[in-house]
């Protein structure tokens, strides 16, 4: 394999500029040659491919975004999608690609592997929900943007005596409110993956109300519903002065922890090693702090699982 690939797609998350920074420098290290595809699959059937060298992805290793910019393409869904794309792989002489992103990110990767072209993926999302990883790139940024949004917010909530409803970002998994929840000593966090009763919300409120506590916090995850609407129902509920707090996009953007820098290298780099090697229609995570692969295919048949006795720890600390 003498060329090769990367793109990312789908929503952004921080620490995608360092695992495109690996992939090209792991590339160039043995030889390789690495193309940029820009704007994702949009890009890549348009041909918006750019050959990168080293100093191509100079100074972004601390940057959050995607420096290849990044989009949907309901094109790509078709297999007449597909085809052009594959079209313009060929048409830049390349033979493998690095495709960074989530669950929809990979299943175009799949289905470039089963119209028999090497595709590898990336997990990079902050939603954290990809199988098969116990982290995705751009999870533990988005995690401490809320945990000191959070921090913020609860200052205004001890001044004021109020409780605060707010929400977060996850699409349909509660991994961000879950860790954000626990780590800020929520009163209670509201996750998709747990069914819950607002009557248990209330009652928890209404005993710390009861026994002197002059503010609550509650973490809901977009997955669960509108964080608006059960701000509503609480304060209908208890009485208590209720305000709601949507992070939104915050939660996207901003110069990657450590964390995310040092897993986006290290997953960037292994996407590369399983193309020398010849292998197509993997993906790359980590789990007990060590890089793994596994079929594509078969993680994206399995669905994403919640740390339940987290979740269990959440409830008992905030009797």
């Amino acid at each position: 394999m003498k060329k090769i690939g990367v793109l990312t797609s789908g929503g952004d998350s921080p620490g995608m500029n360092a695992a495109i920074r690996a992939v090209v420098r792991k590339a160039i290290y043995h030889d390789i040659e690495v193309y940029g595809v820009y704007h994702g699959y949009t890009g890549l059937i348009k041909g918006d491919i750019k050959k990168l060298e080293i100093g191509s992805v100079g100074d972004i290793i601390h940057r959050g975004g995607t420096m290849l910019y990044t989009a949907r393409s309901d094109e790509f869904r078709t297999a007449e999608g597909q085809k052009k794309a594959i079209d313009q792989l060929n048409k830049f002489g390349i033979e493998g690609l690095v495709v960074i992103g989530g669950d929809g990110s990979f299943r175009g990767a799949e289905k470039l592997t089963e119209h028999g072209f090497p595709a590898i993926g990336v997990p990079g999302t902050i939603d954290n929900d990809i199988p098969g990883t116990d982290f995705t790139i751009g999870f533990d940024t988005a995690l401490n943007t809320v945990i000191n949004a959070i921090d913020k917010i609860r200052d205004t909530a001890t001044s004021h005596e109020r409780t605060y409803v707010i929400e977060v970002m996850g699409r349909n998994a509660g991994d961000i409110a879950l860790w954000s929840g626990l780590a800020d000593g929520a009163e209670s966090i509201l996750i998709p993956e747990e069914k819950f009763q607002l009557e248990d919300v209330v009652s928890r409120l209404m005993r710390g109300h009861e026994r002197g506590k002059k503010h609550s916090i509650i973490v809901v995850a977009e997955g669960v519903g509108s964080g608006a609407e059960i701000g509503k129902q609480l304060q209908e509920a208890t009485n208590l002065e209720t305000r709601v707090s949507v992070l939104g996009y915050i939660q996207r953007g901003g110069t990657p922890t450590a964390f995310d820098r040092v897993l986006a290298s290290r997953l960037g780099a292994k996407a590369v090693d399983l193309l020398l090697e010849g292998k197509a229609g993997r993906m790359v995570g980590i789990e007990q702090n060590q890089i793994v692969d596994h079929d594509i295919s078969e993680a994206l048949s399995k669905t994403h699982q919640i740390d339940k006795k987290m979740y269990e720890l959440s409830q008992q600390l905030s009797i």
